[in-house]
């Protein structure tokens, strides 16, 4: 099952966690901040820890596909 759904109606097309209204980019935000993913589920707690890796494994797909292009041109 994909976690990660992009829906022109849903947070106007930003990547959300499937069924809710979460960014991919808020759950990174807090990553980057420093707070652990047990923090994370603590403050959103419809998370899952496999929702805040498929973030992970989101932003890690979106760098290799950059990285991708930039070689390209």
């Amino acid at each position: 099952m994909q976690r990660i759904e992009i829906n022109p109606d849903v947070c106007n097309g930003r990547p959300v966690i499937k069924g809710t209204r979460i960014a991919a980019h808020t759950v990174l935000s807090y990553l980057r901040a420093g707070d652990s993913i047990d923090d994370l589920l603590i403050a959103h707690p419809r998370l899952s820890r496999d929702d805040v890796l498929a973030c992970l494994d989101y932003a890690l797909k979106l760098s290799e596909l950059h990285t991708t292009v930039a070689q390209v041109a």
